[in-house]
């Protein structure tokens, strides 16, 4: 039986209600469902505005005769319907069949009930409709487990991860971004059925996994569900548990890496960073004549599995490149008098992303070490804060010369205008000349021929 809560009103995007309102006038019963109820019952404003509709796809069109509808997904039944210039999704209510390949039905039927429909959902949360004058739908008690911030799958859950893979990566998703515990039956399942990650795209895989990562509740999906992560990180499985005997740690290596990502701002690249950043402490794990434990060039080994990883997981190379380059310095010392060498080497943002990186390490650090640490990076953010507001020469921009310069004085084209400029750049930041165009074009000239000689005699 559909539960219904009469006269329970929300405020509603004007588009949506217009497409429900028309779709009613032609007798078909239609209503909002799936995340955007979920979150205006959460009193959050949603991002997206779905309906689901008696009216099969073709009679959507025959309603909005005359307004664009884009045949989104025919064979699921779903429209999009481009109303007062948004795009609003109407799909019309289903019956799945088999899900064979573990992502997709093979085949939908259409019927005419709408808690048929909600019975196909991923979780309770997500199986709740509204419909204006009528008030909320909720057959699976979704919304009381909003109030008890709980995560429930619609029926057994073992058959609604068989039946999509990727929501196994959902379930942790919602429960890091929404702070939700997962059901006790739904955790065991997870657990149980992780190998079914193997059959989702890596692109898949690696979106669930960005939009999880600023979620409050990352901290305790890390440490709960390593094995999870394991299935498209096996580099995670020594990690757990690994004693690093180290009077600065009071974690195991897996531990560590969560509490930095939590300790993290809530910023996915950052959080990416540091999701990687110590991956590769057993490989290099020593342990000196004082019985401490030590993790020399660790951060090499991190950065040659996350690449290898980001790659895997089909990341872009702007990402790679940063997350690695991050990784690579994580460890270093910033001695803040040498603060222009590392604006020059690094640039303000990546600078200001790799103190983010050492901070959010040192506070999963043991109390003594991470309050020296704090007073460290505060130091050294105030010597960067002045050599910025000093307006020293740390950027390519700020040279007092261009490339154009460069090429008009005899250098040619290309990639040997940059290397130049790179060079001059460092000079002017070491101080062994000034940033001044007459020493620049005389020092930039010099480079440009002995580049030029150490490609003839190469």
């Amino acid at each position: 039986m559909r539960s219904c809560f009469n006269n329970y009103t929300m405020k509603i995007n004007a588009a949506a209600e217009k497409i429900i309102r028309r779709l009613e006038e032609a007798g078909y019963e239609s209503w909002l469902v799936g995340g955007c109820v979920r979150d205006l019952v959460m009193r959050k404003t949603p991002s997206d505005w779905d309906i689901a509709s008696a009216a099969p796809p073709e009679s959507v069109r025959k309603v909005f005769e005359g307004i664009p509808v884009i045949p989104t997904g025919l064979k699921h039944g779903t429209v999009t319907v481009v109303m007062d210039g948004q795009r609003i999704e109407v799909t019309t209510f289903r019956k799945d069949g088999d899900y064979s390949d573990g992502r997709r039905p093979e085949s939908v039927q259409f019927v005419n009930d709408l808690q048929v429909d909600l019975s196909r959902r991923d979780f309770t949360i997500n199986a709740i409709a509204y419909a204006p004058g009528r008030g909320i739908a909720d057959p699976f008690n979704g919304k009381a487990d909003i109030a008890r911030k709980r995560l429930r799958t619609v029926g057994n859950p073992d058959r609604r991860l068989g039946e999509d893979g990727l929501r196994i990566m959902r379930a942790l998703r919602f429960s890091a971004i929404l702070d939700f515990e997962i059901d006790r039956m739904l955790s065991s399942a997870l657990h149980r059925n992780k190998a079914l990650l193997r059959r989702i795209a890596m692109e898949r895989i690696s979106a669930e996994l960005m939009k999880m990562l600023p979620g409050k509740r990352i901290f305790e999906i890390l440490t709960e569900f390593p094995d999870v992560f394991e299935v498209f990180m096996p580099e995670i499985t020594p990690c757990v548990g690994f004693d690093q005997r180290n009077p600065h740690h009071a974690l195991d290596v897996w531990g560590h890496i969560a509490s930095a990502v939590e300790a993290a701002p809530t910023d996915e690249f950052l959080r990416l960073a540091l999701l990687f950043h110590d991956l590769g402490k057993p490989d290099v794990f020593s342990v000196g004549d004082d019985g401490v434990g030590h993790f020399y060039r660790h951060e090499q080994w991190s950065e040659r599995i996350a690449r290898k990883r980001l790659n895997a997981l089909k990341f872009d190379k702007k990402t790679i490149q940063g997350v690695c380059e991050l990784i690579h310095w994580h460890d270093s010392v910033i001695d803040k008098r040498h603060i222009t060498r590392w604006l020059g080497r690094l640039g303000e943002t990546r600078l200001r992303q790799l103190l983010e990186i050492k901070l959010s390490d040192a506070l999963a650090h043991t109390e003594t070490f991470r309050e020296k640490r704090m007073v460290e990076i505060a130091r050294i953010r105030r010597a960067l804060d002045q050599a910025i507001a000093d307006a020293h020469c740390v950027r390519l921009a700020d040279l007092a010369i261009k490339g154009g310069d460069l090429m008009k004085a005899g250098v040619p084209e290309g990639h040997m205008i940059g290397k130049i400029l790179k060079a001059l750049l460092q000079e002017v930041i070491d101080d062994r000349i000034s940033n001044e165009r007459e020493a620049l074009m005389e020092a930039g000239m010099a480079f440009f021929r002995a580049l030029e000689k150490g490609d003839r005699e190469g």
